[in-house]
């Protein structure tokens, strides 16, 4: 299924030397902190807590609108200690997510308005539905489906995964094109 081209404001995203589209109207706390490798989308209303603990988001990821990626945090007797969050490449996090993980894999979709528990570990090749919430210290293996609330494991996803998301991420971030006069 080819995609349509979604065109955007390009007065509204700053676009970086290594590709990367970024709204202007998303925050990003601690941008010191946050390392954003190529050709990933930021859209409209996200929030990256980069000032909490670093935040490595990998290439091709499409983070859409309103999704809030916050690294994972663990309370002790003396206060609070904040863990440096990874996301992998390939990786799809539709609007209104909160992904409070402390690691999210390669190739991983993320659905509408899911909740990701503090400290859940999402490993390679796996999917979360739409409406899921994960209860903390989650580990999610590959492969596999992941729903409701709190989720649970409800099916197994193809071999073929990888490509998949690879193939959703790479033709999103091409069909993503700043708005011309004749649009």
């Amino acid at each position: 299924m080819e995609l349509q081209d979604e065109f955007y404001n390009s007065a509204q995203y700053i676009e970086t030397a290594s590709g990367n589209k970024v709204s202007r109207q998303s925050v990003l706390c601690g941008s010191q902190n946050i390392v954003i490798n190529g050709k990933t989308v930021v859209m409209t209303g996200c929030v990256i807590r980069g000032d909490l603990a670093n935040v490595r988001i990998g290439r091709h990821c499409i983070i859409s609108t309103n999704a809030v990626i916050r690294p994972a945090f663990k309370k002790f007797s003396k206060g609070v200690a904040f863990f440096p969050l990874h996301i992998g490449d390939h990786v799809l996090i539709e609007e209104d997510s909160v992904v409070n993980a402390a690691q999210v894999g390669s190739f991983v979709h993320i659905g509408k308005n899911c909740v990701i528990g503090r400290r859940s570990v999402l490993k390679d090749c796996c999917a979360i539905a739409d409406n899921t919430v994960l209860p903390p210290e989650t580990v999610v293996p590959p492969f596999t489906l992941y729903a409701g609330s709190p989720g649970k494991i409800v099916g197994e996803l193809p071999d073929c995964t990888q490509d998949l998301m690879s193939d959703i991420t790479v033709s999103y971030y091409q069909h993503f094109k700043p708005q011309t006069r004749g649009n």
